[in-house]
């Protein structure tokens, strides 16, 4: 490994950096190695997402083949228990960057999908109001009170069942690629999301009909059979999720060495930086971390608005429960297509707000065509299709907003928290986006739909200040200094705050 240097002795050069990347470089094939890693590393947190993502939204699915009328809850009771589950998610996801330090992801991610899963679970046996509004709010605290039990006799995250895992993804990406590459393989991890909403769709379908076995409805089955899914998935994910380059046993000795200096080059993912709370505090002052924050609050509203109530939404369109869970797959497949080749295009051209601001104007369009449908029922298809603009521009900005920090933000800690900030201050949009969709607004729903489409508007202008104070500030730091490279090599490395320091925009 090489040895660290100072900030002076890098910025003096002759860095032995290069040559050894060469001498590595001539025994590894670069691109053979990235597809070993995509291979190993996508595939196992990307099913863990889409089976968290497909537990958090198959509520909506629920509702439309009978929950409120069983469980005997109205319309807006259903919507308070909707907010009750992302107060966890508000409230628990810094601390749980802070703490994913001590401990791995092999034990870590798997461990949060199964106790998410299981607490799913046992939604599908709620009986009344008092079950529903504990479940939904255990689901956001059940891993708190896990963390408080266990915690002084085994190291784990302090953490909500599923707040952690998508910045925790983040962070853990950032640790075996380099900055340019982390964004397209956010993206690819993150279109689970709209795979799960297919999925979604088809399942809650089938576990639909089950209505009569055991129960009249079918709504219980759905929370149960995509509960049990998730827990023995997760279980089995002990085995193929892995930690760090350094200990993963599936790389050779030589490869661990490669990726070591490739991370060196262009990021501080392989120094070995102690937790600080002044890291934590520069977090919190550094503005861009607000804008980071923000620029994803604009669009959490839309997003889980969607996912959430596009099952109620068609189905008020004057579609059969059965046939509106069908209609639900078209759309997220399309959101699955838009977002990887929105991303695929960003990361080829290197241009992030351009790119999130597009989509989000993309899906406003999409909100515009179902206010202007002042007759839903009677021109369903004209709804349908604003369904798949919104869903075909919210997925892949949402993605692009989402790994915009984690290629931008130096420093492991600092980058912790502003994954975790972000989330944090993006899902204030998801609480208030909870109570928007109410019964008696449909089947316009145009609170909801208008709320959403200023939401999208708003986020054009956000990532728009961004990408021009990124721009600024690189501008501003080229006549400072020249680009750095290997930060890696470097032991007092300042993080962002360096002038050397480049931004994606």
């Amino acid at each position: 490994m090489t040895a660290e240097k100072t900030v002076e002795e890098v910025a003096g050069g002759g860095s032995p950096g290069a040559s050894d990347l060469e001498t590595a470089g001539s025994l590894i094939n670069e691109n053979a190695l990235l597809r070993k890693l995509d291979i190993r590393l996508l595939p196992a947190v990307g099913i863990l997402y889409l089976l968290s993502f497909l537990d958090r939204s198959n509520v909506g699915n629920a509702r439309i083949e009978g929950l409120l009328e069983d469980i005997d809850i109205t319309a807006n009771q259903y919507l308070t228990g909707l907010t009750l589950y992302f107060i966890g998610y508000v409230l628990f996801e810094i601390p749980c960057n802070i703490i994913l330090k001590r401990t791995t992801p092999r034990l870590w991610l798997p461990t949060l999908t199964i106790v998410w899963g299981i607490v799913a679970t046992l939604m599908g046996i709620v009986q009344n109001l008092s079950g529903f509004f504990a479940s939904r709010f255990f689901l956001g605290v059940v891993w708190f009170i896990y963390f408080l039990l266990l915690y002084p006799f085994y190291p784990l995250p302090l953490d909500r069942a599923e707040s952690g895992l998508f910045p925790g993804v983040v962070f853990y990406f950032s640790m075996w690629y380099r900055r340019r590459e982390r964004q397209y393989r956010i993206s690819l991890f993150f279109s689970a999301a709209s795979l799960a909403g297919a999925f979604g769709g088809i399942l809650a379908y089938g576990i639909g009909r089950m209505g009569g076995i055991v129960w009249a409805n079918g709504w219980r089955w759905i929370f149960i059979l995509e509960g049990i899914l998730t827990v023995v998935v997760a279980a089995g994910a002990y085995a193929f999720i892995h930690n760090y380059p350094d200990t993963s046993k599936f790389l050779t000795d030589d490869e661990r060495k490669f990726i070591h200096q490739r991370l060196a080059a262009d990021s501080d993912a392989t120094h070995d930086e102690k937790f600080t709370w002044a890291a934590v505090a520069e977090a919190l002052k550094d503005p861009n971390c607000w804008l980071y924050g923000l620029g994803f609050h604009t669009m959490s509203l839309p997003l889980y608005t969607l996912s959430l109530f596009l099952p109620t939404i068609i189905s008020n369109l004057g579609y059969s429960a059965a046939t509106a869970q069908l209609l639900t797959v078209p759309p997220y497949a399309f959101a699955f297509v838009t977002t990887l080749a929105v991303a695929a295009l960003s990361e080829r051209l290197r241009q992030r707000a351009i790119f999130i601001g597009a989509s989000a104007l993309f899906a406003a369009i999409g909100y515009a065509i179902l206010l202007s449908n002042t007759a839903p029922a009677s021109r369903p298809g004209v709804s349908y299709a604003g369904v798949f603009f919104a869903a075909g521009g919210i997925y892949p900005a949402t993605a692009l907003v989402l790994s915009w920090p984690a290629v931008n933000v130096s420093g492991q800690t600092k980058r912790a928290v502003a994954n975790a900030m972000q989330i944090s201050v993006g899902n204030l949009g998801a609480v208030l986006g909870t109570q928007l969709y109410r019964a008696d607004d449909g089947p316009r729903f145009v609170v909801g739909h208008a709320l959403a489409l200023a939401y999208l508007v708003a986020n054009g202008a956000v990532v728009a200040v961004l990408g021009v104070r990124l721009r600024n500030e690189n501008r501003r730091r080229e006549g400072v200094a020249d680009e750095i490279r290997n930060v890696g090599e470097v032991a007092d490395w300042r993080g962002d705050a360096d002038p050397r320091w480049r931004y994606e925009y």
